[in-house]
């Protein structure tokens, strides 16, 4: 089973550097830098020009690119060659309504598809341990899975098409409240001196340790804005976040303070760094 992975960002290197791995078959990569096409190649993988030429070439596709237009230009431009026998697995992160419209368009073809976004950063994708939620038919996902955890280690179906994305976006909505609890309080403990790595520790013996903050301390103390997952990135997921609870009818007013911070952080010209860089706006908020 030949496998193609377009999309080699910070994310989509590593995973596709994992199934150049484990993969006892051919696989295919494609970029537009090309690059990022070159390291993959020098690892084992088969460059290509053009998603076309992959899509071509691979009974599984894979895509990993950053918003709803990326992921319904690549598959508007690969449908002409999708047809029975292959299945396309978007594992970017965009509108589950976009992904939905991409799904009957594929499965229009003849061809199968499942949204398959990941959750955790760059470490997690380096190791090969990231989160993954599926949504898509059951047999699918099923015979797709063994190519999934090549990436993952943890993966679980979330219903049909759209529904992985739909997790996937409730969970980074999450993440935004925990990360602006954390970002609040540490901002008020350092005012009486209390240091980022202590007050993680402290927390570490209650209720309220969390990942973010085990991971993400010493990168604030430091002010060390590298980024693993970008304000720009977290900020379209909230966004995204936002319109579904609007759709829903759902009042979310704590998730819509997290979007004040983030919209604060990109007028700021913070988009490009870390997520965590939203320490800053909180900080520096009057």
């Amino acid at each position: 089973m030949k496998i193609g992975f377009i999309g080699l960002g910070i994310m989509g290197e590593s995973m596709s550097e994992n199934i150049v791995k484990k993969h006892d078959d051919t696989v295919y990569v494609f970029d537009f830098v090309k690059e990022k096409i070159d390291l993959l190649v020098s690892k084992g993988a088969v460059g290509c020009e053009s998603s076309v030429e992959l899509a071509k070439a691979s009974d599984v596709i894979i895509s990993m690119v950053p918003k709803s237009e990326h992921s319904m230009s690549v598959y508007k431009e690969i449908l002409p060659v999708l047809g029975e026998g292959k299945t396309c697995i978007d594992m970017s992160t965009i509108d589950p309504s976009v992904s939905v419209e991409i799904s009957k368009m594929v499965k229009a073809t003849g061809a199968q598809f499942i949204d398959a976004p990941v959750v955790k950063s760059k470490p997690a994708a380096i190791a090969g341990v990231l989160g993954i939620y599926v949504g898509g038919d059951e047999a699918v996902y099923e015979a797709m899975r063994p190519i999934l955890l090549y990436m993952g280690n943890n993966v679980i179906r979330m219903g049909d098409n759209g529904k992985g994305l739909v997790m996937k976006i409730c969970h980074n909505a999450m993440v935004g409240q925990i990360q602006n609890g954390v970002n609040e309080n540490l901002v008020l403990a350092s005012k009486f001196g209390i240091d980022p790595k202590t007050f993680a520790t402290a927390i570490s013996y209650g209720g309220g340790q969390c990942f973010y903050l085990d991971t993400k301390n010493a990168p604030i103390a430091a002010e060390d804005w590298t980024t693993a997952f970008s304000i720009e990135n977290m900020a379209k997921d909230i966004n995204i976040c936002m319109s579904l609870a609007a759709e829903m009818g759902v009042s979310m007013p704590g998730e819509a303070n997290v979007q004040r911070v983030y919209q604060d952080a990109l007028a700021a010209g913070y988009g490009k760094e870390d997520f965590c860089a939203t320490y800053k706006v909180v900080r520096d908020q009057k």
